[in-house]
């Protein structure tokens, strides 16, 4: 399945999911449930927001954008996680509301069912969402997922808050589980919008893959005698790579040519998409700092 495909299916099924949450909703005026089938608006207005960025993003490079538009997504990330809070502020709104006036909830079993059913929806399509997102490297696509999961970690909490409310008596618990939905989802608003950032900030790539990296370059590299000055910046499923190869001054330039093709295959082998940029220099150009392997 696509990316694309990915994104639209969000959106299929984020519609579906409000219809149920906003049904469980008026069956029983629950401001918990309220709260649940706000953060489902969230979660289509999210994912129509994913939608555009994925295309966009699957643009290829032109003369305004050297670089391509992989950034696009990360852009989304951001615009979810500010979505997120945008909701848990609502949702702390409605809850002062009940808090202050408690009300006895109409048919909450059946209301309870219906957004059960909305959560198991949910539960699966985050889990294709985040599983799916990692393997094609989409910021976007896990960030929904991601958001899903905790969508359902709420949704299931709020089922057995009422189930309680039900048991006890005490219709209190239905405002009091909308606080908790709302400080659940602004803890991961925030921890998204951190995320993407980084992204948008060129932060490099995770310590594990930096050093693969540096396995590869010092493996392939053979005919040079140094490399130096490695950078690397992620953006959306590419990742970039640029560093200094030092060789020795007589060496031809197809033979430098040569070793960079090998270095650069084993990159792409690897990483896939990767854009790399190799910087050749002679000899005297050795440094002390910043080595990836010293000179033999």
């Amino acid at each position: 399945m696509t990316i694309t495909r990915l994104a639209v299916g969000s959106l299929i099924v984020g519609f579906a999911v409000l219809g149920l949450k906003t049904l469980a909703y008026s069956m029983t005026g629950s401001v918990a449930l309220l709260s649940d089938a706000l953060e489902s608006t969230v979660n289509v207005a999210t994912a129509f927001a994913a939608l555009i960025a994925i295309r966009i993003a699957a643009k290829p490079a032109d003369d305004n954008h050297p670089y391509g538009h992989h950034k696009a997504e990360f852009f989304s990330a951001v615009l979810e996680g500010v979505m997120i809070i945008v909701a848990a502020l609502l949702i702390l709104r409605e809850a002062y509301a009940g808090f202050m006036h408690p009300l006895f909830l109409d048919a909450p079993i059946a209301g309870l069912l219906v957004n059960l059913a909305a959560t198991s929806i949910n539960g699966f399509w985050a889990f294709i969402l985040i599983t799916r997102g990692r393997r094609l490297k989409s910021p976007a696509l896990v960030a929904d997922g991601k958001h899903l999961i905790t969508d359902v970690v709420s949704s299931v909490g709020i089922a057995v808050g009422i189930v309680l409310a039900i048991a006890t008596g005490w219709w209190i618990l239905d405002p009091l589980l909308a606080i908790f939905v709302a400080i659940n989802i602004l803890w991961s608003g925030s921890k998204l919008i951190k995320e993407s950032l980084s992204g948008l900030m060129d932060e490099a790539v995770s310590d594990e893959m930096l050093i693969a990296v540096r396995e590869i370059i010092t493996t392939e590299a053979d005919g040079a005698m140094q490399a130096h000055d490695l950078r690397t910046r992620h953006a959306g499923p590419v990742v970039f790579i640029d560093f200094h190869r030092v060789v020795p001054g007589d060496i031809s330039v197809f033979r430098s040519h040569e070793i960079c093709d090998r270095i650069e295959n084993a990159l792409k082998a690897r990483f896939g998409d990767a854009r790399i940029a190799i910087h050749v220099e002679p000899e005297h150009k050795s440094k002390q700092s910043g080595v990836i392997f010293p000179v033999e």
